[in-house]
């Protein structure tokens, strides 16, 4: 009857949480954006206690600081990528055109010939316009799931806002919710809640590094190699690089497409572009992803792909955010389970012989 009660008591909880994220999902985009950064600049704040400074002085530095880093950021990039999308934009039925002839021309060649029977089905216009529907839909989605974009001032005032009071009163809100746990499952539960908080902080702090040192670098370099529209391309793909393989993927056939219609038939440009990315994959598997994310989120990249996909598509731009904790937490728990799950009687044979014996 105990058990009973408590999974009520929880289900009803989650419920209750995937209602209110799905009523207000409009309104909590700073919420949400100012509980990410009191959570992501907490253990700066603690470091600076430590350090002998007041919490609420400790806090008011932190969030100055990264207004002024994020204002000068926002001064510097945003333009140019503004700039470079607009004529990225008005760019690409050119640009589609153009990668049509070539393949065209292609197909009028021997090797060619042996794609021939699919000249009739493959089309660039086609899957120009279908790729701008999907981008134009996808940017629809954030615009309505994140209805706090609208009022961009609201977003940059409230952000700040809330991530200071969260920030500035962290430890004693996680006090006060470690004295309402259940005492007989206290130390249970607090070793759970350290287990989600390594997934959670190693997983977004590695990866939004990762995405960042990406960017930068695709950016740089084929913004060096003359590729038009490199500084957007290159921001973008490492932008969306915390999706596995998908900005690799698009910042790939981006770059590749433009750098043919740009600089052909002067392939040793073309394949300068290809190999950017192609030492970029082999700087984030070997390099980065092992140093600054490792395993951390415990969750395979394929059931990664699906939380985002299926709370973007439930909560919009909101539980594109929160996808990636939820599905950490969920990890930590599902494993918890299944730790638990070996260790009972519907694991074990009757007689309760330990798993090791069993095999041996």
């Amino acid at each position: 009857m105990n058990l009973r009660v408590q999974l009520t008591f929880w289900l009803g909880a989650l419920v209750v949480l995937l209602l209110f994220l799905w009523v207000f999902s409009g309104i909590l985009l700073p919420f949400i954006m100012g509980m990410a950064l009191a959570y992501l600049l907490d253990p700066l704040a603690d470091r600076l206690e430590s350090a002998g400074m007041n919490r609420f002085w400790a806090t008011i530095t932190i969030v100055i600081l990264s207004i002024m880093v994020f204002t000068l950021v926002a001064l510097v990039v945003i333009p140019l990528l503004v700039s470079q999308l607009t004529g990225f934009l008005e760019d690409l039925p050119s640009y589609a055109a153009q990668l049509q002839d070539l393949w065209n021309r292609f197909l009028s060649t021997e090797l060619g010939r042996y794609f021939g029977q699919q000249q009739e089905s493959f089309s660039v216009d086609r899957w120009v316009s279908q790729g701008a529907a999907w981008v134009a839909g996808l940017l629809g989605s954030v615009w309505a799931g994140g209805r706090a974009l609208i009022n961009a001032v609201g977003l940059v005032v409230v952000t700040p806002v809330v991530a200071f009071y969260l920030l500035y009163d962290w430890d004693r809100m996680l006090d006060r919710l470690d004295a309402l746990l259940p005492r007989d499952h206290a130390d249970t539960i607090r070793q759970l809640g350290r287990d989600m908080d390594a997934a959670i902080a190693g997983f977004i702090r590695g990866q939004g590094a990762l995405c960042l040192i990406l960017g930068l670098f695709y950016a740089i370099s084929l913004t060096v190699v003359g590729l038009n529209f490199g500084f957007l391309i290159g921001s973008v793909a490492g932008l969306i690089s915390f999706i596995p393989y998908v900005g690799s993927i698009v910042g790939f056939v981006l770059s590749v497409g433009v750098a043919l219609v740009q600089f052909w038939p002067d392939w040793i440009w073309v394949l300068a572009v290809a190999g950017i990315f192609a030492v970029g994959q082999f700087i984030e598997g070997n390099l980065l992803q092992p140093r600054l994310v490792g395993s951390s989120i415990g969750v395979h990249p394929v059931w990664l792909m699906f939380a985002l996909f299926a709370f973007g598509s439930l909560f919009g731009f909101v539980g594109v955010l929160i996808a990636v904790p939820v599905t950490a937490a969920i990890g930590v728990l599902v494993r918890f389970a299944v730790a638990r799950y070996r260790q009972s009687g519907l694991y074990l044979e009757r007689t309760g012989t330990p798993p090791d014996r069993m095999q041996s």
